[in-house]
């Protein structure tokens, strides 16, 4: 009886070890969604939409993009992070995530601890452009003498408090001791027509949305946010160049799950997202939006994320900003 009974229940933990093992490697087994925390048609949006064409083919299920806009990205990504941390859940972001967690004092999750980091996608550039009918500096020191020289009367646009390009305008300001000042506005496009209209003398954009005007010398390119001078632009310095930051304020794009997903899980979705991201067509569409694709391993998009989240707090904190 004794023999039997160990019998028994040996082979019940090995077939137990078996279904757990089975269904670790059944992993996916079903459609997979790729939340978007913003409208169709942005960077973030692009790369979910290049990530879901394509990962298919590797994962064998389907990957499927859900656009969840709202707050600034806080409603999506609300909802990625309380959702089941299974794999079939995932979040594209750009970095204005981990910026939310100082400008938003009221946050139901944590934009750091909430997600388990998955992979770095890409990099996207800032630029510090002016209208050069409007104001005559060519170099970062000369904007920085005009704006000293009358304190809050230089104004600067943004899509809104809290971007990108609102911090990165914060930064700059902080590192050279001057105020402009403030003209949040809902959106990029009426930032952009106002900017060229004269009416706003400096403002942080993309790349992509900055290099049509400045080709037609519609607008001048003063400073590049990235780490190093663009081939685009050889001759602009860098902002780390012109003297304010020994940091860069590029952008990161990257996808995160939810805290507690799998290891394995992450694992294998970071090793088949960096064989995408791989790809010419994913490199040449990227480039459409300014954007350089970038892989890395969890573990440094996670110490990345950590890091800029540091020091955004810093930005907010030291300028007082708020969202709420």
């Amino acid at each position: 009886m004794f023999m039997r009974s160990l019998i028994k229940k040996t082979f019940a933990t090995l077939l137990t070890a078996a279904g757990l093992a089975t269904a670790a490697h059944a992993w996916p087994d079903q459609p997979i969604t790729l939340v978007v925390p913003y409208t169709p048609g942005t960077g973030i949006d692009l790369v979910a939409r290049q990530l879901s064409a394509r990962l298919p083919a590797l994962l064998g299920q389907p990957v499927i993009v859900e656009n969840i806009a709202g707050a600034s990205g806080n409603i999506g990504s609300e909802r990625v992070a309380r959702a089941k941390p299974d794999g079939y859940t995932l979040m594209v972001q750009v970095n204005t995530l981990v910026m939310n967690r100082s400008l938003y004092k009221t946050l139901s999750y944590d934009p750091v601890n909430d997600f388990a980091p998955v992979s770095l996608t890409s990099w996207g550039t800032l630029l510090l452009v002016t209208n050069p009918n409007v104001q005559k500096a060519t170099s970062v020191q000369q904007m920085v003498a005009a704006a000293k020289a009358a304190p809050g009367r230089l104004s600067y646009a943004t899509p809104g408090v809290g971007t990108p390009h609102h911090l990165s305008m914060a930064l700059l300001m902080q590192g050279t001791g001057t105020e402009m000042l403030h003209v949040p506005y809902k959106g990029t496009a009426g930032a952009v027509t106002d900017l060229l209209g004269g009416r706003i003398d400096y403002m942080f954009l993309p790349v992509h949305v900055a290099l049509q005007h400045i080709q037609a010398g519609k607008l001048k390119a003063i400073a590049t946010g990235s780490g190093k001078r663009l081939p685009q632009l050889p001759d602009v310095p860098t902002l780390a160049e012109a003297g304010v930051t020994a940091d860069n304020v590029d952008m990161w794009y990257g996808v995160l799950a939810p805290k507690g997903t799998p290891p394995d899980v992450v694992k294998r979705l970071n090793t088949e997202i960096a064989k995408v991201l791989k790809q010419p067509e994913v490199a040449k569409s990227f480039e459409s939006q300014g954007m350089v694709p970038a892989s890395s391993t969890p573990a440094d998009f996670g110490a990345l994320v950590k890091k800029d989240a540091d020091r955004w707090a810093g930005v907010v904190k030291r300028g007082n900003i708020t969202a709420d």
